[in-house]
């Protein structure tokens, strides 16, 4: 397999109740193209995935929020379900942390719920955004043009609606997560942010 993301390292921002396969996917598609892929979370040994309709198997926690830099990692990983974008999108660190690969203008790829916390963090305005249908009125109402198809990529971010949607959403992610940061990604996107 081609090593495109050799030397890259990703950051994996989840909280308890993300969609296993949202993870788990992308994670092993970095891997094997090179990246190392840290699971970033406040939980601090471990965090709890969902799989279709219950709970999954825990997966451990690489590095606690607490501790994490964004300056430690080239590319950032949001993975969706539920329970998880809408816990994030209230912890103000987890917010922060992910506005400062926005700012910086750091490739971003999520998944399913996975744009609510790019909302908080001011990341959608002017922005072509794709997600669960569920999230087209919040996308919209921040500002983001939102279209229903298997991947969206806007200038170093990638967005996709579901879990069937991972292959075309790996294959993009890769490819945005090789190319680096982008000049204008970050430029003038705070002003939607809010808290």
């Amino acid at each position: 397999m081609a090593q495109e993301l050799k030397g890259r390292k990703v950051a994996a921002l989840v909280e308890n109740g993300f969609e296993a396969v949202e993870l788990t996917q992308p994670k092993a598609a970095l891997e094997a193209a090179g990246a190392t892929v840290h699971v970033v979370s406040p939980e601090r040994h471990h965090v709890r995935g969902w799989k279709h309709k219950d709970w999954g198997e825990d997966t451990p926690v690489d590095r606690s929020l607490d501790v994490a830099s964004p300056d430690d990692y080239d590319a950032l990983l949001l993975p969706g379900g539920v329970l998880n974008p809408d816990k994030l999108r209230i912890n103000d660190r987890a917010v922060q942390f992910v506005r400062a690969f926005v700012n910086d203008g750091k490739p971003i790829a999520a998944i399913c719920h996975g744009p609510w916390t790019l909302i908080e963090a001011g990341a959608v305005e002017g922005r072509k955004v794709t997600s669960w249908p569920s999230l087209r009125s919040d996308l919209r109402n921040a500002g983001a043009l939102w279209v229903d198809q298997e991947v969206v990529v806007d200038n170093g971010l990638v967005t996709s609606r579901k879990a069937d949607d991972i292959p075309a959403f790996n294959a993009k992610m890769i490819e945005e997560f090789a190319e680096g940061r982008h000049a204008q990604a970050g430029a003038g996107r705070t002003t939607a942010a809010r808290r």
